[in-house]
């Protein structure tokens, strides 16, 4: 049984970007673990370089399926197929440092009072080259989720049993693009808490592509989220309701002032929800 699991849900992914996160797996230092590389839905082009690219290395267990659901829908699936005792998190597009794996199980393991583990990030451009980087705060509590959520999604490592027993990633379709900020908030709200190593463990890709203006659905999908964690937590005031309304707001602002007002604060404003 492999000690770590990690989960790569893709759909319709970059080539090369994809080479480059699984290769970082490959690289890590600590060499017991398994990949379940999920193709959830991919369109036929791609499907033939997904399984290559699953071929690079025996411990990646490739699984298609031929319709695509969501994020959370492929890493559910995926939580159900691993074997090992803990769940690392990987995007199709993200690169992981040599020693992330090493770091979070070590954490893991001499902190028993941690269901999670994330870290600090550097942001890559599309050619890869760091452009900034984003801190989190070490121990989050309930009002760290106001802005935006306290952990990098791809960064995390989970115990896998016990995020199974809190029923995994959400399988409604109004936490579609918001399942990481979901699953944070309501694992927070029933009593469980994760850490974020400060040091930087994974590198994000974050380019002016990322600005784009999402679907106003999906802002009110992440406003009805905050909403319900925000309750959960305990922290819905009236003057929590700017922070509900928020994703409504974002979604007014054109795509270069979103990018100017990250540059401007260094990169530190956060990685919003689905990131």
């Amino acid at each position: 049984m492999p000690g770590i699991s990690v989960l790569l849900c893709v759909h319709n992914p970059d080539k090369k970007e994809l080479y480059q996160a699984v290769c970082s797996v490959i690289a890590q230092t600590f060499k017991d673990w398994e990949m379940i590389l999920y193709d959830d839905g991919s369109d036929e082009a791609y499907e033939a370089f997904i399984y290559e690219i699953s071929c690079l290395d025996t411990r990646i267990r490739y699984v298609r399926n031929p319709v695509h659901h969501s994020l959370a829908y492929g890493l559910n699936q995926s939580l159900k197929m691993a074997a090992g005792e803990y769940a690392a998190r990987m995007d199709a597009d993200d690169v992981s440092t040599p020693e992330r794996f090493h770091k979070q199980l070590a954490f893991l393991e001499s902190h028993r009072q941690y269901l999670w583990v994330g870290s600090n990030v550097a942001l890559i451009n599309s050619q890869g080259e760091i452009w900034g980087e984003r801190r989190y705060p070490m121990t989050p509590e309930s009002r760290d989720f106001l802005k935006y959520s306290p952990y990098a999604h791809p960064a995390v490592m989970f115990r896998r049993k016990e995020l199974l027993e809190f029923g995994g990633y959400f399988k409604g379709e109004s936490a579609c693009r918001g399942e990481d900020y979901e699953l944070f908030m309501r694992l927070h709200g029933a009593g469980a808490r994760g850490f974020n190593l400060q040091e930087i463990l994974l590198h994000y890709r974050e380019t002016k592509k990322s600005y784009g203006r999402r679907k106003l659905r999906f802002q009110l999908q992440e406003a009805g989220i905050r909403f319900t964690g925000f309750r959960r937590m305990g922290i819905v005031t009236p003057k929590v309701f700017v922070y509900v309304i928020k994703p409504v707001v974002v979604w007014m602002v054109p795509k270069k002032m979103k990018l100017a007002i990250h540059k401007r604060l260094g990169a530190n404003a956060g990685i919003g929800m689905g990131d």
